[in-house]
């Protein structure tokens, strides 16, 4: 899912959590003026635990999903111990917040000063590409490297998906096999690698691609040691409730084991969304109703950048007490910027006598909202704090919630 527009750096300073809440309602009763963060480490920690128990392979964090220092290590404490990077920015924040983890740069289009510092710097090994030319270029910057895992991309269908991501990146599969032939002479490992798009709504997007990537093998007839199947996991959003992830594992593991691959092949996947996307939503202020719009205090410019762009809808609750007994009605909104692109149609449903002075919460900001906050116009984030209750909506709903615990050796 490219993201372009954020004025504040890769990610938001680490945060020493003094405060933790119930959840929105307290922060309501708390009139703030900004915008409050609520951040649930317990949901993040769900999450990752989900996939490394049942993932049939191995699940790398996709960091560009939401890049908070702060969430990489809850990540990490539960079994998250590789990262797909797609920045020398990010690997060099993944190295320094945890610098046991390992990094894959998995962006196919990369700087030659940006391929040498990752290798010879930050120990990356794992790099993807799509291009004769991006292959050279990884040999040179890595100075002829002999302990390369180099995975080609493929280009492969979105249909499935509520975001296409087929169009930028991907070798098509009449150049797959020069490709795939050319990259297997240099590499000490060869996988192959695809995104089927982001929130992808059925498993028969990775059944699909998968077929891709066996006629690819075929046709070049090579060895192949890795198998990536992206991202492309989805959360759960208004109108959007996805099937079970564990069909998706399914899946994806029949037709891995029945693709003509080296007997010890691995099974990776890149979730970046569905691991995150629980993880935080923000407390707003309407600073001015008009008719069915409400002027906010958040907006394009800050983690409601897809609401605005994309039209993608969150869920919304009023956080009044006692509780509205007004029937819903649908209202968009306007940020706080004086940009007239600062607007989300939605339209979000909350109680038509919904005011200005009242608070309401928009969940599911984890994934995307978070990394893409910017101080346009003088806005910016307010504070963050822990709440203990549990997201709007959610995907891990059969998943009891516990404590985390930690899988990984190293506690930093």
């Amino acid at each position: 899912m490219a993201k372009h527009h954020s004025a504040l750096g890769l990610a938001p300073r680490s945060t020493a959590f003094a405060t933790v809440v119930g959840g929105g309602i307290d922060i309501a009763d708390q009139r703030p003026v900004d915008p409050v963060t609520l951040v649930r480490p317990h949901a993040a920690a769900r999450a990752a635990r989900f996939f490394v128990e049942k993932f049939p392979g191995r699940p790398m964090y996709a960091v560009k999903a939401n890049p908070s220092p702060d969430l990489l290590q809850v990540l990490w404490d539960n079994g998250i111990t590789h990262y797909d990077t797609a920045s020398i920015a990010e690997v060099r924040l993944v190295k320094a917040t945890l610098p046991e983890a390992t990094c894959c740069f998995m962006h196919p289009v990369k700087s030659e000063e940006a391929i040498a510092e990752a290798y010879f710097t930050h120990g990356v090994r794992t790099f993807s590409l799509d291009s004769l030319e991006e292959l050279d270029k990884i040999v040179r910057a890595t100075q002829g490297a002999t302990d390369l895992t180099l995975c080609v991309r493929l280009r492969v269908s979105s249909e499935f998906a509520k975001l296409s991501l087929g169009s930028k990146f991907g070798v098509g599969q009449a150049e797959a096999k020069e490709l795939l032939m050319a990259t297997r002479q240099v590499a000490d490992a060869l996988g192959i690698c695809f995104h089927v798009g982001s929130q992808t709504m059925s498993p028969d997007a990775y059944a699909n691609a998968m077929e891709r990537v066996r006629a690819a093998i075929v046709d070049a007839a090579v060895t192949v040691d890795v198998i990536d199947v992206g991202g492309g996991f989805p959360s759960a959003y208004p109108g959007m409730t996805p099937p079970p992830l564990e069909r998706f594992f399914e899946t994806i593991h029949r037709a891995f084991e029945s693709l003509p691959i080296s007997y010890s092949a691995e099974l990776w996947a890149e979730p970046g969304r569905s691991l995150c996307a629980e993880y935080s939503s923000v407390v707003v202020r309407v600073e001015r109703r008009r008719g069915s719009e409400l002027y906010i205090n958040d907006g394009a410019y800050g983690t409601l950048f897809d609401a605005a762009h994309i039209g993608w809808k969150y869920p919304v609750q009023l956080l009044r007490e006692p509780e509205s007994d007004a029937r819903d009605m649908d209202f968009s909104f306007w940020g706080p910027t004086c940009d007239d692109l600062d607007y989300m149609k939605g339209p979000f449903p909350l109680p038509a006598d919904t005011n200005t002075g009242d608070y309401f919460e928009i969940g599911m900001l984890g994934a995307y909202g978070a990394a893409m906050r910017t101080a346009f116009n003088g806005f910016g984030s307010g504070e963050t704090v822990v709440a203990s209750d549990e997201p709007m909506l959610s995907v891990y709903r059969d998943v009891a919630p516990d404590e985390q615990r930690s899988t990984n050796v190293v506690k930093l």
